[in-house]
């Protein structure tokens, strides 16, 4: 019994050493995207602009194949714009690049006129607050996974950012109230509610720069209806950048970018988009499942305005 138990023990010493071996490779890595020696202040407050100057990007992995050309776009302080098109067009790499986990290889991102490459990396993602679609929710309690927007914040703070967000009402029937354990990947929550518990997490932080990721494209309509609630008070007077999967979402969108194959493909309001056809009409016409004709036609506006 003894040698069985010694053969158990040193299996497990093997994968331990293993395990050891990879965290120490990974913490002995270094980055690609590193701070700027003498870094370039960005403006504070921050003004919340943000433009892409002829960018173009290739992925490490696929160097051939570009995931945006030439793209070109600025976004106003407090503008809400959507970035709307097929799989694959280049949307999420928008928000790599806004985000700086990657640095194109032609052309420059810049935030309050700073091109990111000069600015220090952490700065610009204090300016950025953003709602995936499938939030990150920690095995903690929910006084921790809201401070976690903003570490420091007081209980109060937590809690007026939860209210903000909509999310007050559903912690404080939780048995424990905030101070309920909220299970491993937010498990004894909704889908809506995690995604109301990640929007105050971004109400806390207070950015500048909102990016949402289709925070209610897995949602039911109850639910979607409370978080587009709490989107609208988090997103009002800040700079909002959207990906859309889903065009009922956006169509109050200050303006809508198409992309295709990682170009601009056409920009502008919904109704001058429409008018204009092409590729957002027909997007348009697959999503909503209408005819021609009806796009064109006052009844499309009205039907898309009642989903919205």
């Amino acid at each position: 019994m003894a040698v069985g138990t010694l053969s158990e023990v040193w299996g497990d010493v093997q994968r331990a050493s293993g395990a050891a071996a990879a965290i120490t490779e990974l913490l002995g890595s270094v980055a690609d995207i590193e701070a700027s020696r003498v870094p370039v202040a960005l403006p504070d407050p921050s003004l919340g602009v943000v433009t892409f100057e002829d960018v173009s990007f290739c992925y490490p992995a696929s160097p051939g194949r570009s995931a945006l050309k030439g793209f070109t776009i600025t976004v106003a302080r407090g503008e809400r714009v959507a970035l709307v098109g097929p799989s694959g067009a280049g949307k999420t790499t928008v928000f790599q690049l806004l985000l700086r986990f990657y640095d194109p290889q032609h052309g420059a991102v810049r935030i309050d006129g700073v091109d990111l490459r000069a600015a220090d990396p952490a700065e610009v993602r204090k300016r950025i607050g953003l709602v995936p679609q499938d939030p990150v929710v920690f095995g903690a309690d929910a006084w921790e996974n809201i401070g976690f927007g903003r570490p420091g914040a007081t209980e109060r703070e937590i809690r007026a950012a939860a209210e903000a967000a909509h999310a007050a009402e559903f912690l404080d029937n939780l048995p424990c109230g905030f101070a309920t354990f909220l299970g491993e990947k937010g498990v004894r929550l909704s889908g809506g509610q995690r995604q109301r518990l990640a929007i105050a997490r971004a109400v806390l932080r207070d950015p500048a720069i909102l990016l949402l990721d289709e925070a209610t494209s897995a949602l039911d309509a109850e639910s979607e209806l409370a978080v587009q609630r709490a989107l609208a008070a988090l997103s009002a007077g800040r700079t909002t950048v959207v990906i859309a999967h889903r065009l009922a979402t956006v169509l109050r969108a200050d303006r809508i970018i198409v992309l295709e194959e990682g170009r601009v493909a056409a920009a502008g309001s919904h109704a001058e988009l429409l008018s204009q056809g092409g590729p957002y009409t027909r997007l348009a016409a697959l999503q909503f499942d209408q005819a021609g004709a009806q796009i064109s036609s006052g009844k499309f506006n009205q039907q898309t305005n009642l989903a919205t």
